[in-house]
């Protein structure tokens, strides 16, 4: 019973695997020119630093692929915390796509404006693109923000859930 569990496990692996990185127009699904629009939710105690114990944020993304399997990435959000100030962020960074997996690597640079006061955090993330069809995936990232204004009460990592529509040129 265990082999036919564990079977069954790696074919279903093998065939979301595959699922995974198959475009409906045959090409890469992060091919040059293709364009990006996301959402993500980060917070619900999946984020963590000192001075932060629990917060809810909400991103909205743009890219564009300016090249096979790197995109250009903006980001803009706002982040509601309990007994606590409310954050504005705008963003700007990079992603590389490692095309065999769905994995991506990201860094990029964040403003944040909360309580009368300002941050620069530059951020790296980890996340892994999961095709459910050709165009829409769901976004799992784990991420580091480095606050330069007080290390140790606004950096931390976290955990993002995202969703992403992966569009032909457009223009």
């Amino acid at each position: 019973m265990k082999k036919f569990l564990f079977i069954l496990f790696c074919g279903l692996l093998t065939t979301l695997s595959g699922h995974a990185q198959n475009s409906s127009y045959g090409t890469s699904p992060f091919a040059k020119d293709k364009v990006y629009v996301g959402a993500s939710l980060t917070g619900l105690k999946l984020d963590y630093n000192s001075k932060e114990k629990w917060h809810l944020g909400i991103d909205a993304r743009g890219g564009w692929l300016f090249q096979d399997n790197w995109m250009l990435l903006g980001t803009v959000g706002i982040d509601t915390r309990y007994h606590s100030y409310d954050t504005f962020t705008l963003g700007a960074g990079a992603r590389y796509y490692i095309e065999q997996n769905g994995l991506y690597l990201g860094a990029g640079a964040n403003y944040i404006h909360f309580d009368a006061m300002d941050d620069f955090r530059p951020s790296i993330q980890l996340g892994y693109a999961f095709f459910l069809n050709g165009t829409v995936t769901i976004e799992p990232e784990i991420y580091y923000n480095q606050s330069f204004k007080n290390h140790s009460d606004y950096s931390g990592f976290g955990l993002r859930i995202g969703i992403g529509l992966y569009f032909d040129e457009i223009w």
